[in-house]
């Protein structure tokens, strides 16, 4: 399958999971959506998270191994600072890159497509 990154794409997780519903539901929802985005090769160029969203990209997550395939085949995961330090998390992360509001803004700002999640 042939990796296609949309340069024009942002795709915003704000919360721990996909959706309202049940958190078990929500955290499955998140895992096949991202799973999918690998296996499809649709990887958006940006990833921003914030509010509980950051915590998906922390130790324990369930979805670590889609986020961090996800940006080995080229996407920018942009992880709120002030979220993280709000749920003592600075020092959680295990993929991404650690930006503040300003960095989130911009991707907003560049982007013709913006997904939120």
């Amino acid at each position: 399958m042939r990796n296609e990154i949309n340069s024009k794409i942002a795709l915003i997780i704000s919360r721990e999971g996909m959706g309202e519903a049940p958190p078990e539901l929500s955290l499955t929802l998140i895992k096949n959506y991202l799973a999918l985005l690998v296996q499809e090769g649709k990887i958006p160029a940006y990833i921003c998270l914030y509010g509980n969203g950051v915590k998906l990209i922390c130790q324990g997550s369930p979805v670590i191994q889609e986020f961090k395939a996800i940006e080995e085949k080229g996407s920018k995961i942009i992880i709120c600072k002030t979220c993280l330090a709000f749920n003592n998390m600075l020092d959680k992360t295990e993929a991404g890159t650690i930006g503040t509001m300003a960095d989130i803004v911009d991707v907003q700002h560049n982007c013709t497509k913006i997904i939120n999640l």
